[in-house]
């Protein structure tokens, strides 16, 4: 069974394609039908390059979800406000809004980042540097 096995495995040759080649399949063939690194690379590259979101929306979405919350006046609310000092939240509060931002982009803001979101800004530039922020 062995030896079956090493015959199967020196003889077959399987063809790996990137993620973005099956939503996107246009090969770039090395001259015998596979694609090269680089090419692979390169696609994911562009792939990861252009999943960040644009930085005026997350300051929308995030001025947003932050006026929506229930212990904030409105008014008060900028895209530089600290969370404590302008708008009056404690730090549970400030849980809850990080909480609200990992539900309103679809991704978990790990422990030890949420505990730097102590701004509006902070959270913007955290949310549109991260790639699976949606």
């Amino acid at each position: 069974m062995a030896a079956v096995r090493g015959v199967v495995l020196k003889h077959l040759r399987v063809n790996a394609t990137s993620l973005s080649l099956l939503r996107n399949p246009k090969p770039i063939p090395n001259g015998h039908g596979a694609l090269t690194f680089n090419a692979i690379r390169r696609r994911f590259s562009d792939d990861v390059m252009g999943s960040f979101l644009d930085k005026s929306e997350v300051t929308d979405r995030v001025v947003s979800v932050v006026k929506n919350f229930q212990k904030i006046d409105p008014s008060k609310v900028a895209p530089n406000a600290h969370f404590q000092e302008d708008l009056g939240l404690d730090s549970l509060d400030t849980v809850e809004v990080v909480m609200a931002l990992e539900e309103e982009f679809g991704f978990e803001i790990p422990d030890n980042e949420a505990d730097k979101i102590s701004t509006i800004s902070h959270a913007v530039e955290f949310i549109a540097s991260h790639p699976q922020a949606k």
